[in-house]
């Protein structure tokens, strides 16, 4: 479906055809409709599907038809990176509307926290905010909520898995009774239903591929000991030349930093991004990254979620996540849309049952790739939990042969990419009990 067949304003349709916006997304073909009838929803779409454009474009649509001068939307997003590119992308769409947006967020300087002072003053049509500073805001009293039409929760499993359940519900407590409220969410566990049953009206749903990688993304896993990781990560990387968007995540700021030390030895263009970095330096680095001044970004978490860059070739999971639906997102970053990518995930014998946890969860066994050979032996495959305490050794001989050779040494190097696992793509004002009355 197109965005006009949408029934989308003239000026939003020259702001989406002067982006190279044709077609509609499943996400947005099904939510658009809904929103624009102003029904509240309760909507479960993998990352990469275009849930922004999803919720954005309807409230824009409306908006150019009917201006305000009062804050007529507030989206809440559980990072500061998710809430910029919100931020971003509607500025980009609002290119010929004559609507405003400010992003409300911590981790800046005081200017940053008077610019989001003045925006809300001022009743800019669209704030987009993070909880806590939010609330910060919130508490000093200087702006107007009795105007606001549209609540948006985005990445809502994500806020609640960080702690936001009560931040969330005193938000809601300065908003009318009388809005439309839009829920986005990557996973839809029981405490996704109960906070929807909670803030919603009589909701219509909308349920899409939860929890699968894009279908775009081609997969694969290396098992191999924490003192072979180095060297395995900077001969992917040597091996793709024509690979100019790597994206590597790891679980802690420690390693980070030990990543980039190793690769920076080999002459990469690569920066780190995590929460020790100030919010300017965060932004300059995906900025660099975006541009392709930088080939490679190593990163927390941090970024799993909230990061919207086309063509990013290659994302490398240097330790396997905790949570299984974070691998999702983790991989989310590539294949966009209806491109293409390469995940790889190195994964030691400590990791080895929650990889397997995460086969199940996306239903698909990973194909396991052998090591290249001046590595030496990778550990065998198993899927039972690691008990320590015994020999203190490398878990384990031979090379892993889950799956077989699943991959082998195809065409794409010394990773997957290639023919060898070809098969393998996965396809209302103070609201006393915070609820509708």
């Amino acid at each position: 479906m197109t965005f006009e067949e949408l029934g989308l304003e003239e000026s939003l349709l020259e702001a989406l055809d002067y982006m190279g916006f044709e077609k509609a997304t499943p996400i947005q073909e099904q939510a658009i409709p809904v929103i624009l009838e102003l029904n509240d929803l309760l909507a479960c779409a993998q990352t990469g599907t275009g849930k922004t454009a999803a919720f954005i474009l309807p409230i824009l649509n409306k908006l150019a038809a009917k201006p305000s001068t009062n804050i007529n939307t507030l989206v809440i997003a559980p990072t500061r990176e998710l809430a910029l590119q919100i931020d971003q992308q509607v500025q980009a769409f609002a290119y010929f509307v004559n609507v405003s947006s400010c992003p409300v967020y911590g981790g800046g300087d005081g200017s940053d926290f008077e610019t989001q002072k003045r925006a809300l003053k001022s009743g800019t049509e669209i704030i987009v905010a993070t909880p806590g500073k939010l609330i910060s805001h919130l508490n000093m009293g200087y702006a107007n909520w009795d105007h606001v039409e549209h609540l948006i929760l985005d990445e809502a499993d994500r806020m609640l898995d960080m702690g936001f359940f009560d931040d969330i519900m005193k938000i809601v407590g300065f908003l009318p009774a009388k809005r439309q409220t839009l829920m986005f969410s990557a996973t839809m566990p029981p405490k996704i239903r109960k906070l929807a049953k909670s803030i919603l009206e009589d909701p219509k749903e909308i349920s899409l591929a939860i929890s699968k990688p894009a279908a775009g993304v081609l997969q694969a896993a290396y098992l191999a000991y924490d003192s072979q990781k180095a060297q395995l990560i900077r001969g992917l990387i040597a091996d793709k030349p024509s690979y100019t968007s790597i994206i590597i995540f790891t679980s802690t700021k420690k390693k980070v930093n030990e990543i980039v030390r190793a690769l920076r030895g080999n002459g990469y263009k690569v920066q780190a991004v995590s929460s020790d970095l100030s919010q300017a330096d965060r932004e300059d680095a995906v900025r660099k990254f975006r541009s392709h001044e930088t080939r490679v970004l190593v990163a927390t978490d941090v970024l799993s979620r909230g990061i919207d860059i086309k063509n990013i070739n290659l994302v490398i999971n240097y330790d396997v996540p905790n949570d299984a639906a974070d691998y999702v997102h983790r991989i989310g970053r590539t294949a966009r849309a209806d491109s293409t990518g390469v995940a790889l995930t190195v994964v030691n014998p400590d990791d080895m049952y929650k990889f397997s946890k995460i086969e199940e969860l996306i239903e698909m066994e990973v194909p396991k790739v052998p090591l290249p050979k001046e590595l030496g032996d990778g550990p065998e495959w198993s899927t039972k939990p690691v008990r320590h305490g015994g020999r203190g050794g490398r878990h384990g001989g031979g090379r892993g042969r889950s799956g077989g050779r699943s991959g082998g040494r195809n065409s794409g190097g010394r990773h997957s990419g290639g023919k060898g696992s070809g098969g393998n793509r996965s396809g209302g004002n103070n609201r006393s009990n915070n609820k509708r009355r």
